[in-house]
């Protein structure tokens, strides 16, 4: 049994953003761990992505806030959406103006590199192993042995697996179940600034909405980059890979017809990744014993809401909260942490999933009533459950519990 004058040996598998916030939580709190990654050196494919006002009020506690901003934007306007045909302006949110007076915190679009460096600031360069493929997980007596492909093992009292979408840990907890394929399919690209439209360099969150499709663009490294990610018809794609490409033919043919605007910004994005949406039903449960997940490995979502980083940045901040108080009965921990997250975790893929079908209507009644009800609805507060969200208000309070097992209760 584990207890305050043994500290758990934690290992955390996966270091992208999630596994190292984890890290970098569990130290704030006191606690070491160590990282497995299976890449041979730390760095965080893909573009940009939206830091939150929940995610960022986590950065802002880790430290890292401040210096994350000297590279990130922060946006002006959000949630702007444009029709496809002319970019009609069907709505828009005036970020500068209301989203720290709501929410105490801004707006930023960053690129994931920058965010992974920032969080991967706040962890010791010793606690990360590299080129440590994890290919199984099992009980060993009182512990928990971790499997890696060159034929070397690991003990651990606590294992979390933030592993990713195609997770080993989720495997080896609940049993391997298929995705089934969305039908839709994801391109993004890098476009230089200097070569985007001039509409596209604003400090703006850009939205365009139209049949089947819709585009995504917002300036990311401090706006010398414009990221762009749109969503498809897959048809028979179903590579779902950060590294697949397509080309800017594929690309441009998926949104002909749409705005001159939109096709310029387009044609100017080189090679685009491409990626298919794979589609995971939520999960009842993330943690057997001393082991759980974290992140896509536990609750991957679609992307429409933004809301995928700054979900495993939150389950690494209650996370490591819920073992500093539980250090008297880890797995004990481990339950109230899933107990506490699965809820919103769970709604946030429900909502994103069902934001493919709003957002890509046909021209018609449908499609008008919606339109209508954007320009009437403001997403900043209609969104307040996601971005008003603080651990801390559902963990105190803390110091009373540290010294015995947390309650599960909710």
């Amino acid at each position: 049994m584990t207890t305050h004058e043994t500290r758990p040996r934690i290992a955390i598998l996966g270091g992208g953003i999630g596994g190292l916030a984890a890290a970098a939580f569990l130290h704030r709190e006191g606690l070491s761990s160590t990282v497995y990654e299976q890449a041979p050196r730390l760095g965080e494919v893909g573009a940009g992505l939206v830091v939150a006002p929940n995610a960022a009020r986590q950065l802002r506690k880790l430290g890292v806030l401040d210096e994350l901003r000297k590279g990130a934007v922060q946006l002006v306007v959000g949630w702007e959406f444009r029709r496809w045909q002319d970019g009609t302006v069907l709505s828009a949110e005036d970020l500068a103006a209301s989203c720290e007076r709501l929410y105490g915190e801004q707006t930023y679009t960053v690129h994931r590199a920058d965010l992974l460096a920032a969080i991967q600031s706040r962890v010791s360069a010793t606690s990360i192993e590299l080129g440590r493929k994890c290919v199984g997980v099992s009980p060993r007596g009182d512990a928990l042995e971790i499997d890696f492909a060159d034929g070397t093992r690991a003990e651990a009292d606590i294992v979390i697996g933030a592993d990713g979408v195609h997770s080993v840990v989720r495997g080896c907890l609940f049993g391997t179940s298929p995705a089934t394929y969305s039908g839709i399919c994801a391109y993004r690209a890098l476009v230089p600034a200097d070569q985007a439209p001039d509409f596209a360099r604003r400090a703006a969150q850009t939205l365009w909405i139209g049949p089947g499709r819709h585009l995504v663009h917002y300036p990311v490294s401090g706006g010398r980059l414009v990221n762009v990610v749109a969503f498809a018809p897959a048809r028979d794609y179903t590579v779902e890979s950060w590294t697949a490409t397509a080309t800017v033919g594929e690309f441009l043919t998926e949104f002909d017809g749409w705005d001159p605007r939109l096709v310029d910004l387009i044609r100017a994005s080189g090679t685009p990744g491409r990626w298919a949406l794979l589609d995971r039903a939520p999960l009842p449960r993330w943690t057997v014993g001393g082991a759980t997940l974290l992140g896509d490995a536990a609750h991957p979502m679609f992307p429409f809401f933004a809301q995928g980083a700054a979900q495993a940045i939150e389950d690494a901040a209650v996370l490591a909260r819920c073992l500093a108080d539980g250090m008297g009965n880890p797995t004990a921990a481990l339950r109230r942490y899933e107990v506490l997250r699965i809820p919103r975790t769970t709604r946030l893929q429900t909502v994103s999933h069902g934001r493919s079908h709003i957002n890509h209507l046909d021209d018609g009644p449908e499609q008008r009533e919606r339109d209508a009800l954007y320009a009437q609805e403001d997403p900043l507060v209609a969104n307040g459950w996601i971005y008003g969200y603080d651990p801390d208000a559902e963990l105190r309070p803390a110091a009373a519990r540290r010294s015995g097992c947390p309650s599960t209760s909710v």
